[in-house]
């Protein structure tokens, strides 16, 4: 049985296609400071299918050689699985998040379950590609092709950061009587003394300044900026708890100038720190905007008066 299995001309090429999309979905597979997926169950989900997608993708390319086209069809019925995954994601996500002290937001969350969905379809090219490398140049095609196609892999595995499109600079957290304000930025009115008492002893603030039109426009995104909060909430915990709605962390924004004041209240009061985890905060894709692309945009302006 082994040695007709060895004899059979896709026997190599399935392999070494099925191994680097296994690899691949094992190194874009990692648990990080938002402790998701979780350990080891939510990786053993993704694993799976990570293995299911590899297979459907390497299994592709002998039934194309072969012409047998009705084969292809089940790449469609995969899709739809992998759209499940995301709806399955986007479930789970949104039930947990009624339990954060500071919530992730719609926007991230579809923002994480998208990622995990196209994951596996990058699993499936990965497969695929190196499949029809090995048949069509060997073994050592296969691996220079799987090699090839497993770093643009992990090299577009994630997207860009808060700190590509804004700078970020520290600001003072002012109390004057009831008004709470970053800088020049005004944040709420905190009634409570003991709330204020609590903001002058942890309180931290920013000024999030955009480096350019679409910068300004994506930062005001509210879900962008309950992303930034949760982010720092995570790293660097939350000086409150449930029923104070004083003791809350916000993005307000300049309405002058596009500028986001941001008001943290974290257990590790460390500035660097909290500026380094802001820089990397993702930009979402739902709060992505690119106003200056427009043709309205890239006209000069008039001089009618």
């Amino acid at each position: 049985m082994l040695k007709q299995l060895l004899a059979n001309e896709y026997f190599i090429p399935l392999f070494i296609g099925f191994g680097f999309g296994v690899l691949t979905r094992v190194l874009l597979l990692r648990t990080d400071y938002r402790q998701y997926p979780t350990s080891p169950h939510g990786k053993i989900i993704h694993l799976s299918l990570g293995i299911i997608a590899s297979s459907l993708g390497a299994v592709a390319v002998p039934a194309l050689l072969k012409e047998n086209y009705t084969a292809i069809t089940f790449l469609t019925v995969a899709a739809q699985q992998f759209r499940d995954v995301r709806k399955m994601e986007r479930d789970t996500l949104t039930e947990v998040d009624k339990h954060e002290l500071v919530p992730r937001g719609g926007s991230y969350i579809e923002g994480i379950a998208m990622a995990f969905e196209g994951r596996n379809y990058l699993v499936i090219f990965v497969a695929f590609v190196t499949t029809f490398a090995t048949v069509l140049f060997a073994w050592w095609g296969g691996l220079i092709a799987g090699i090839v196609t497993m770093g643009i892999g992990l090299k577009y595995k994630s997207g860009k950061t808060l700190g590509h499109i804004v700078d970020i600079v520290p600001a003072e957290v002012k109390m004057d009587e009831y008004n709470l304000s970053v800088g020049d930025i005004y944040i709420m009115n905190v009634g409570s003394e003991d709330a204020q008492e609590q903001i002058r002893k942890h309180g931290m603030g920013f000024i999030l300044v955009p480096k350019n039109q679409n910068a300004k426009v994506t930062i005001a995104n509210l879900g962008q900026r309950q992303a930034i909060l949760h982010d720092t909430a995570t790293m660097l915990g939350v000086y409150r708890d449930e029923g104070e709605p004083s003791l809350v962390p916000m993005a307000k924004r300049d309405l002058r100038t596009g500028r986001i004041g941001l008001f943290l209240l974290p257990l590790t009061r460390d500035v660097s720190k909290a500026e380094q985890v802001i820089v990397h905060v993702p930009l979402l894709e739902y709060a992505s905007r690119i106003p200056k692309e427009a043709p309205i945009n890239q006209t000069a302006p008039s001089n009618d008066q």
